[in-house]
């Protein structure tokens, strides 16, 4: 795979070390630079190839449907929430971090009845905990968590969390959304539906989500939507029928994701691009602690798509000053989004590798010089 030289990406843009949108591949661009009607015959050929191509990423290609969505992924999450849970069913969520949080205001105010676990944003969900309100709970029928929570980088234990449901009885929702394409989950792994995006791991823009669907469940789903747009089973049925989507799809978002997906796959699929993105993680995390940071989490918890570290104890260094040298050398990090610690995050993913990484080192080490700071430690050693 060919990437950029270090501190620009192909086109010469600041290199996105964030949590996405994320630095895209010159060719990935290029895809979209052609305009296709929504009811053109190449376009719905290479929409209906890349929803295949979706399901057999996730190893369900045998059961299960891609159903897209219009909108980031936060648009496909809330349509998993409204059209999988019925209005009469009860969601349980497990949650460690702000997209949980988000989740259970989705269902809130859709009107489903809701219950939730909660954990600190840096540990990971407890099935026993899970298992627990459920068995308390007869009312639940569904449970939702989260695979790789970005509010910290935590990764969690999905597969655990998934037999606890299905020994229950009750049905599973995935917000897979920073972790689908380079972190999979078992082939014995049962849910009713994961949602993803495209400008994530897969590498594509912003503009399309999509929600892998159990045949069975997307059947049972008719009539549970809240929203027309965002109703799952009228626009899978709606494929099923004409091929077609209800309204205007993201059509450049498309063109350029079959292309990201063509290339996701030159890579070695999921074990490939995962594998480099733990190259990267593990290049930063060492380079970071070696410059005096700590990071949030142990290694042990650390997914490797968002690192989050903790704020610098020293007076001298000013996050913003630090952020903006930093953009100013081609390097574009991420805000903190805790409630447990002072904090920023700087990603793994997109079209970086080890070199990239490398880069971002030497220009963190050099803005600390120029704002004075000698250590990146923080007031408080990380636990």
């Amino acid at each position: 795979m060919s990437i950029a030289p270090t501190g620009k990406s192909e086109t010469g843009d600041p290199l996105l070390l964030t949590p996405g949108p994320l630095t895209t591949s010159k060719t990935t661009k290029q895809a979209m630079v052609h305009d296709w009607g929504s009811r053109d015959a190449t376009f719905l050929a290479a929409n209906a190839a890349m929803l295949k191509r979706i399901a057999a990423m996730a190893e369900r290609a045998d059961s299960h449907v891609t159903v897209p969505v219009q909108g980031s992924g936060t648009f496909a999450v809330e349509a998993m929430i409204t059209s999988m849970v019925p209005r009469g069913g009860k969601l349980l969520l497990a949650i460690n971090g702000a997209y949980g949080v988000r989740a259970k205001k989705i269902a809130d105010i859709a009107g489903r009845a809701t219950a939730s676990v909660e954990f600190p944003e840096d540990r990971p969900v407890d099935p026993a905990a899970v298992d627990a309100a459920l068995a308390a709970d007869a009312s639940i029928t569904h449970v939702f968590v989260v695979h790789c929570e970005t509010t910290s980088g935590v990764l969690n234990p999905v597969d655990a969390v998934a037999k606890v449901v299905a020994a229950r009885g009750r049905r599973l929702l995935v917000d897979a959304m920073s972790a689908f394409g380079a972190l999979g989950l078992s082939r014995d792994t049962k849910y009713d539906a994961l949602a993803a995006s495209s400008n994530k791991c897969i590498e594509g823009v912003p503009g399309l989500g999509f929600v892998i669907c159990d045949k069975a469940a997307i059947v049972a789903a008719k009539g549970q939507a809240t929203t027309l747009t965002l109703d799952l089973h009228d626009q899978w049925a709606n494929f099923e029928k004409t091929g077609q989507w209800r309204f205007t799809p993201p059509v450049h978002a498309i063109m350029g994701f079959s292309q990201a997906l063509d290339e996701h796959a030159a890579e070695g699929g999921v074990a490939g691009r995962g594998g480099r993105y733990a190259r990267n993680c593990k290049v930063l995390v060492d380079g970071m602690r070696k410059m005096g940071f700590a990071t949030l989490l142990p290694d042990a918890l650390q997914a490797p798509i968002i690192v989050t570290i903790h704020m610098p104890a020293d007076p001298k260094f000013v996050f913003q000053t630090f952020y903006d040298r930093l953009k100013d050398l081609g390097y574009v990090i991420y805000p903190g989004k805790l409630t447990v610690a002072d904090s920023f995050r700087i990603g793994c993913i997109g079209r970086l590798d080890e070199t990239h990484m490398k880069g971002a080192l030497a220009a963190i080490a050099a803005v600390m010089a120029e704002m004075g700071v000698a250590s990146g430690a923080p007031a408080r050693k990380a636990a």
